[in-house]
């Protein structure tokens, strides 16, 4: 009966440790999201701001940031929704070089968002 008891408790304790351990990945993990959703949104802001950008590529970078804003929404289809807008913008012959640069470099944070 002891033996019983004692395999019960060591079982309990090693699901109590994988569970913590867990919880604690999930918060290194939405740690490391919220820094590239920051980097990516700081990123996007640069090209918004710049009057090189030409209206149409800024109103729909703009549009993305927001997106990535939405609270009501998880942070990968944030993430996967901005993407889809700025991919077309990506392919714009009037998009300046180092906007386009810097575009990719944002594409390419929010492409490795994981939940």
């Amino acid at each position: 009966m002891q033996g019983w008891k004692a395999q019960e408790t060591l079982r309990l304790i090693t699901g109590l440790l994988i569970m913590s351990t867990t919880k604690a990945n999930r918060e290194k993990k939405q740690h490391e999201n919220d820094g590239k959703l920051a980097k990516a949104s700081a990123s996007l802001q640069q090209i918004a701001d710049s009057n090189i950008t030409p209206r149409n590529i800024r109103k729909i970078v703009k549009d993305s940031i927001i997106a990535l804003q939405d609270p009501k929404v998880s942070l990968a289809v944030r993430a996967a929704n901005a993407i889809s807008m700025l991919d077309e913008v990506a392919q714009d012959p009037n998009m300046s070089s180092f906007a386009r640069v810097i575009l990719w470099s944002a594409v390419s944070d929010l492409e490795s968002i994981r939940e």
